[in-house]
């Protein structure tokens, strides 16, 4: 009680600014008398009894089924009346264990298609010996990943949200399959074009995967084991990215035997294209859309909420109006770019400056994204315990730009056990940042879809990736490694002053923290037609009379 009448007291001093939002839904358990007296406290401060009165009208004219449907669990929550009960029976969750066999093959046809992504690059002086091509070849074979994703990203998430996610899942297993099996036909010093033709239909395959986590995890898992399901294929990704730097230069070790390396490289894509096919039958028998009951009242809310509601376009609009998370999108691209781009040009940095080291590139590029797991899982902690978005954001951001530069002025000091600790913190800060980025982009665009803003987010990484990859590889190829690694890091310290520059809102935390309490109304499912452009959200009104408090200090 003390500590709720102090919540209540800090949010009536906070003076609040213009653009604050809060999202409304009315209690089930509130009778008839009480929802009259909340609706007289509510707009009665704000707007006088008048307009009390109007919202009152303007809740009676929803349908009584509407109105249930869009309450905590259907209406039928504890305390509520006997025929909200009634409709709570209906809201039945089960979690199956199908769940974790969906969540396994997923995150392993994940892991498949980032290993085809970083398969060319690890072992590049590899590749352009037998093909007979430049670095700049082969760094297309990265980059078209990127490429990729930028322009198919909104039919992808169209098709997640018409279609469902078995679809979805299907032709990112499938596609994944059949790019592996093109790649065995590209065996061969004068079939670079064919190796291309495979790299492209793989990185479409990861159009449809890269988004996926969040919807497995939110459809298959409980409310108590969604976020450890979505980090895990999450991290299915970044694994396979690991076994990229380590397997193909033991796989394909240089040597002057053109024969032999097209032997080499014929194992690796055939055993490459046997997993892959082995996955997408998996992938048939085991993923489907949802389990036959939603394993959590909030699932079980959306399956009763018709497709039509969600409107992509709005939702887009509505980003692209909020400041601090367009500065999030600048900052997000600049610094996952510049990991992409460290990624891809790693095994010419490494081969610049030391010889006859292939395999030490691998094991450095392992080093960099092992350790970048265990940054993300730890920022991820951390975040779920002090719920301090923009100040951990920052730090980390700020740790990369230095991780970055010592890594820049250690690389040709020959000393490669050195490159290996500067590589893994550089990895750590970077790769840790990607989950922070995530999370604090959900806080400020609340309650826009996190799949979408998660959407933009990877959107302006290719982006960016693709243009310091461009630019950096030529650099390190023209001039030096050093040459290119300090554009980076000139790009990181921008990125690094733009996070500062961003309002951090709190929007979600308040809310999950009860501190829109009295401010809580059922509306209707879509905004009335007299409702502002910059008020209206997929399926939820915004009002503008709470103040959200802002994150100042640990």
């Amino acid at each position: 009680m003390v500590a709720g009448e102090l919540v209540q007291e800090h949010l009536r001093v906070d003076t609040g600014v213009p653009g604050d939002a809060a999202v409304g839904r009315k209690p089930p358990e509130l009778d008839r008398a009480a929802s009259e007296r909340y609706a007289d406290a509510t707009y009665g401060a704000a707007a006088g009894e008048e307009d009390a009165e109007r919202a009152l009208e303007r809740e009676k004219e929803v349908p009584p089924d509407e109105r249930e449907a869009m309450l905590p669990d259907g209406g039928g929550g504890g305390g509520g009346t006997e025929e909200g009960k009634e409709e709570g029976e209906k809201l039945d969750t089960r979690l199956y264990r199908r769940r974790f066999a969906v969540l396994t093959v997923f995150s392993l046809y994940s892991l498949v298609n980032a290993f085809q992504w970083i398969q060319y690059s690890i072992i590049a002086n590899v590749f352009t010996r037998y093909y007979g091509v430049s670095n700049k070849m082969i760094d297309l074979l990265s980059i078209v990943y990127m490429v990729a994703y930028v322009p198919l990203i909104f039919p992808a998430t169209w098709l997640l949200d018409r279609k469902g996610l078995r679809l979805t899942a299907l032709l990112g297993a499938g596609l994944n399959c059949a790019g592996a099996w093109l790649k065995c036909g590209s065996v061969g010093p004068g079939l670079f074009g064919v190796t291309v033709a495979a790299q492209v239909v793989c990185s479409v395959a990861q159009v449809f995967i890269l988004g996926l986590p969040s919807r497995v995890a939110s459809v298959w898992f409980g409310p108590r084991e969604v976020s450890t399901a979505c980090a895990t294929a999450v991290l299915g990704n970044q694994l396979g990215t690991a076994i990229g730097f380590l397997l193909p230069p033991v796989l394909v070790p240089t040597t002057p035997d053109v024969e032999l390396t097209g032997h080499n490289i014929s194992i690796m894509f055939y055993g490459t294209a046997a997993v892959s096919t082995v996955l997408f039958v998996l992938t048939v028998i085991v993923i489907k859309d949802h389990p036959a009951l939603p394993p959590s009242q909030a699932q079980a809310v959306l399956r009763a909420c018709p497709p039509e509601d969600y409107s992509y376009k709005q939702s887009i609009f509505n980003l692209i109006k909020n400041k601090a998370f367009v500065l999030l999108l600048i900052s997000y691209g600049i610094l996952t770019g510049a990991f992409y781009s460290v990624s891809t040009l790693l095994n010419q940095m490494i081969m610049d400056c030391y010889e006859n080291q292939e395999l030490n590139a691998g094991r450095i590029g392992l080093t960099l994204v092992v350790a970048g797991m265990v940054g993300s899982i730890l920022c991820g902690l951390w975040l779920d315990h002090t719920k301090t978005y923009k100040i951990t954001t920052l730090i980390v951001y700020g740790l990369s730009f230095i991780s970055m530069v010592v890594f820049t002025f250690t690389l040709d000091l020959s000393n490669i056990y050195l490159v290996f600790f500067t590589g893994g913190v550089l990895g750590f800060f970077m790769t840790g940042y990607l989950p922070l980025g995530f999370e604090f982009g959900v806080e400020i665009t609340y309650p826009e879809s996190e799949g979408t803003s998660s959407g933009l987010l990877n959107a302006f990484a290719q982006i960016f990736g693709i243009i310091f990859t461009l630019i950096q590889g030529k650099l390190t190829t023209d001039y030096t490694p050093l040459a290119g690694n300090l554009f980076l890091c000139a790009w990181i310290l921008l990125g690094t002053l733009l996070t500062a520059l961003i309002k951090s809102e709190l929007k979600r935390h308040n809310v999950n923290m009860g501190a829109v309490g009295n401010h809580l109304q059922a509306l209707p499912t879509e905004c009335p037609g007299d409702c502002p452009s910059a008020q209206k959200t997929n399926g939820v009104k915004l009002e503008t009379s709470l103040s959200f408090s802002r994150e100042t200090s640990l």
